[in-house]
């Protein structure tokens, strides 16, 4: 378990170093062999974060130790709808939330130009926007699951849930190079998408992989 607690901490300054997660933005959450949830602490900067900072609470919400997030109603949403989820990133990677700032009309990032997003991801669903820490930041996700692992979550950031927290944080990073290819590609004049039997095929294939974020 400490393993994984360490591994917590080192996808904090990943994500950090990678300009996903300034000062103490973002939060992420392991769900632990004994059914607990570890998460980062509320007001600590994520290149700083330690082992003793971390919260522990239950799936109910009740917080065992520590000073969790305030934006934990998401992570606990998708821990409770989603028994496969082991690992959640919330983080503000730049260019994906400027994608919802510039276009809130979207419904999803428009990466129907890139197969290898649809490979690796399928769709990337814009979730409507919730004040930050309240419950809507929970409740508006549940239409969203388990369906989708990769978001943006409008007007504040991106989240990825995951089988391990590799694939959790591998997908925040692949979400941030995918809006930046799409935003060159809008300066270039604008990214035009694949023939609708390339896409067909590339979606009956992602289907054979499976759900992952790869």
């Amino acid at each position: 378990m400490e393993r994984l607690l360490q591994d917590l901490l080192d996808a904090c300054r990943r994500l950090h170093a990678g300009g996903l997660l300034a000062a103490s933005d973002g939060n992420l959450s392991v769900r632990l062999p004994n059914g607990l949830i570890a998460m980062t602490p509320s007001g600590v900067p994520k290149a700083k974060v330690q082992l003793a900072d971390l919260a522990h609470l239950q799936l109910d919400g009740t917080i065992l130790s520590g000073r969790p997030s305030s934006e934990r109603a998401m992570h606990l949403a998708i821990y409770r709808a989603v028994p496969a989820a082991k690992a959640i990133v919330h983080a503000h990677p730049p260019t994906a939330i400027a994608w919802s700032l510039a276009r809130p009309e979207l419904k999803e990032l428009p990466s129907d130009s890139l197969p290898e997003v649809i490979l690796a991801a399928g769709r990337i669903p814009v979730v409507p926007m919730a004040l930050p820490g309240t419950e809507a930041m929970g409740t508006n996700l549940l239409p969203f699951l388990p369906g989708h692992r990769l978001m943006i979550l409008a007007r504040h950031g991106g989240l990825c849930w995951g089988e391990h927290l590799e694939e959790a944080v591998g997908g925040i990073e692949r979400l941030e190079q995918v809006a930046e290819i799409l935003w060159k590609a809008e300066l270039l004049g604008g990214a035009k998408p694949l023939a609708s039997s390339e896409l067909e095929e590339l979606r009956v294939l992602r289907a054979k992989l499976g759900p992952k974020i790869i």
